[in-house]
């Protein structure tokens, strides 16, 4: 279903750009700019499994994206600056701006760059628990047990289970079963609990995966000094918000901007939403983050903004840069409104 849904999406892309149909779709669709969504920016990996590969593009990708965008006179710009454009209803020209979720060493080491090439400012979403070394990026984790093993043993819905992993086929099915059945656990403690059992009976240090590939305090207090990179919040944990309790969400969310502004002294004044679906984020996580004094919050439901993003500057739209789709005639498509329409 996933493969189905990876070519449905590919083909209508190439449609959109080989009809032409993004160019008379733009003044419908384009509103007056767009956030664009990005985790790891790094070369290609060479392993044949890779099922988090959506979450990563090339640094030549990115520098295609930002060229794009010159080329059509699209400003890119801070959150701040969208966040005035927003409030004062300024559009004269339109914008794009750049998210990087998480808080990778890959951003300072691959994005910044190509950022800095272009003066193109970015946001970094941090999660405290993960530049502190304590998180746990358990997708992560789920991948490199998948890649190592012939077959697991797991417990879903009260029946054990023998998953085949023999196999590179086999291997992306048995990961997504068990990405969404992670997924679909109550809380955070049941996923951790569970991961952290598959990491134990198959040999894989989960705990080395944050320190391996996230920021720490001491490379974030270093790059917030870079003029072009704004520090934002990411929640404590990297939390489905959703799932929490009405006092654990708020905390998640004050508490990660208190101790990012604790470790940098520096102002947080934005915030992404973990995962950023609705099943992660809606009404409630939208009215903590405005309460909670940001300016604004981003969640990952696919879309451009329009002048009415103004009116739920906690709950913006984000338009996806997918590793599954580096293909440089994309660009004019996203950044025409028609993917997100599609």
């Amino acid at each position: 279903m996933r493969r189905f849904r990876k070519s449905f999406i590919r083909a209508g892309l190439e449609a959109l750009y080989l009809s032409g149909a993004h160019v008379w779709l733009r003044p419908i669709f384009s509103g007056v700019g767009a956030i664009y969504t990005l985790h790891h920016v790094r070369p290609r990996r060479t392993a044949e499994f890779q099922p988090n590969c959506h979450l990563e593009v090339t640094p030549e990708f990115l520098g295609q994206m930002l060229s794009h965008l010159r080329d059509h006179e699209i400003d890119i710009v801070t959150l701040d600056e969208l966040h005035r454009r927003l409030v004062s209803q300024d559009f004269s020209r339109r914008f794009a701006c750049f998210t990087f979720d998480d808080g990778y060493r890959d951003n300072r080491d691959f994005a910044l760059p190509v950022m800095r090439a272009f003066g193109a400012p970015f946001t970094i979403y941090v999660t405290s628990d993960f530049a502190a070394g304590v998180g746990r990026l358990w997708w992560v984790a789920l991948e490199r047990l998948v890649a190592k093993a012939q077959q697991i043993e797991v417990e879903i819905g009260g029946l054990r289970l023998r998953l085949d992993a023999s196999t590179q086929s086999a291997k992306c099915a048995t990961f997504q079963r068990l990405h969404d059945w992670l997924r679909s656990l109550p809380s955070e403690h049941d996923i951790r609990r569970e991961i952290s059992a598959l990491c134990a009976e198959h040999g894989i240090d989960e705990a080395a995966i944050c320190r391996e590939l996230c920021l720490s305090w001491d490379e974030l207090r270093a790059l917030s000094a870079e003029p072009l990179i704004e520090i934002g919040a990411h929640t404590v944990s990297h939390c489905s918000l959703a799932k929490q309790t009405e006092e654990m969400a708020r905390s998640e969310i004050t508490e990660s901007r208190a101790r990012i502004e604790a470790e940098l002294q520096r102002p947080v004044l934005h915030m992404a939403y973990p995962y950023g679906d609705r099943a992660a984020a809606g009404p409630r996580e939208f009215v903590l983050a405005a309460a909670s004094g940001y300016k604004t919050a981003v969640t990952t439901r696919p879309g451009m903004i329009f002048p009415e993003s103004a009116d739920h500057l906690t709950a913006l739209s984000r338009v996806s840069l997918n590793g599954h789709y580096q293909d440089p005639r994309v660009l004019p498509v996203l950044t025409s409104g028609a993917a997100t329409a599609m």
